[in-house]
């Protein structure tokens, strides 16, 4: 009787024990204080298990999705489509969140001194580099760096190469197929580990910063967390229901991604979690998952977008800067440019910060200042991003008509 009854409790699903996780890391972190770092090993384990897989779920589902896009004008209505969806969010993100800040004159009064012209220690990489550094002259020199976007481009070349060959192909073509099905179960496997994960970096990041910051610097953190969640339940719940499709399901259904996501501070971490998610629960075809959340995971930066403008309009108004509207504009230009080149991963803001500061001579020194709070302002940051690249593909798979509508609206 025992036994049976025992049977009888419901397992806890994956976002449950991910918040109960993120919960507990959070106590601990609080209340045990330093001595808590000890548990840094397991988020720093788990986050090596997940990064195992980011390289390998990036390449095995991009070939896969663009070999099953046999049809080639499909495919670049997808791409289009995904890539106007994903700089719309961007430049609105900017914007938004550059407005509220000059509402709310975040870091007015800080009376920060540049010690500098302000002139940034680097010249900003041009575009010229970037394409080239995009392409790579040895893919596996990219798969063992873990650079994404090399990566991203082989595989866009190789899986067409494939779709040109044709019936000469075909075993290659089932190759893929299978091997998606390996990776896909080896994400399972280590999405077993993701509560011990999370309550690791979670305890570590509460000992290391606490729940709150003072001052200025916690206006700046405030912001950011209030711009990111109008996105969340305010845009993209327009953007859906503009497809004509209930957010609530959407929203609830992205739970656990979320606070994977805002423990990781990666989006790439994310993503093989993300594309499980979309494909298994919010229904999305495996054909546009496995190609709009791959591209999404570097192109589409909305919650980074948001992070540097408020950074901006907060060293403007720390230095006694003024910004005209031409300036105004650049930096939201500047910004989503910057979001798209920015890498996936913990700190990208602050490798692309002093791209968008030096476009308008702000000084580069506020960035030591910052970086005081950017884990706490990057976890919610990639929220955005993940949360983004998913309204995409749903909406994407909605216009397409390959969205299983009754998996979307199913508990």
């Amino acid at each position: 009787m025992q036994s049976t009854s025992l049977r009888r409790v419901p397992r806890l699903q994956m976002w449950h024990q991910i918040l109960i996780a993120m919960i507990l890391g959070l106590a601990v972190g609080h209340f045990v204080g330093e001595p808590a770092k000890v548990f840094a090993p397991l988020g720093d384990i788990f986050m090596s298990l997940i990064r195992m897989c980011v390289i390998p779920v990036v390449f095995v589902s991009l070939v896969t999705g663009i070999t099953s896009l046999s049809d080639m004008a499909s495919m670049r209505r997808i791409a289009w489509k995904s890539l106007v969806i994903y700089a719309v969010s961007m430049m609105l993100m900017a914007a938004i969140a550059m407005g509220l800040a000059m509402l709310l004159k975040v870091g007015a009064g800080f009376g920060l001194a540049a010690t500098s012209s302000g002139a940034p220690t680097a010249p900003p990489t041009s575009i010229k580099d970037a394409l080239i550094g995009a392409i790579p002259s040895n893919p596996f020199k990219a798969f063992a760096e873990g650079a994404l976007l090399p990566t991203i481009v082989f595989s866009i070349f190789f899986a067409l190469a494939i779709n040109f060959a044709g019936e000469a192909a075909a075993q290659v073509r089932g190759f893929f197929n299978s091997l998606s099905s390996v990776v896909f179960k080896l994400i399972h496997m280590v999405l077993k580990f993701a509560p011990f994960g999370v309550f690791g970096l979670m305890a570590y990041v509460t000992a290391d910063h606490g729940f709150s910051v003072l001052g200025h610097l916690g206006s700046l953190v405030a912001v950011n967390y209030a711009a990111i969640l109008f996105f969340l339940l305010v845009i993209c719940s327009a953007y859906l229901l503009a497809f004509r499709l209930n957010p609530l399901p959407f929203l609830r259904k992205m739970i656990a991604v979320q606070l994977f996501a805002y423990s990781s501070a990666s989006s790439a971490a994310t993503l093989p979690l993300n594309l499980e998610n979309a494909q298994d629960r919010i229904g999305v075809d495996t054909r546009v998952a496995s190609f709009v959340l791959p591209l999404g995971c570097t192109v589409n930066m909305a919650g980074l977008a948001c992070y540097l403008g408020t950074v901006t309009i907060f060293a403007s108004n720390a230095y006694g800067v003024e910004l005209s509207f031409t300036q105004l504009l650049t930096v939201m230009l500047t910004t989503t440019l910057a979001s798209i080149g920015a890498a996936g991963i913990p700190g990208a803001g602050l490798v692309v910060m002093g791209l968008v500061l030096s476009s308008v001579g702000l000084p580069l020194e506020v960035i030591g200042v910052i970086a005081a709070v950017d884990r706490l302002i990057d976890m919610c940051v990639t929220v955005a991003n993940v949360t983004g690249d998913t309204v995409t593909a749903v909406m994407v798979a909605k216009s397409e008509g390959q969205l299983d509508l009754e998996r979307y609206t199913q508990a």
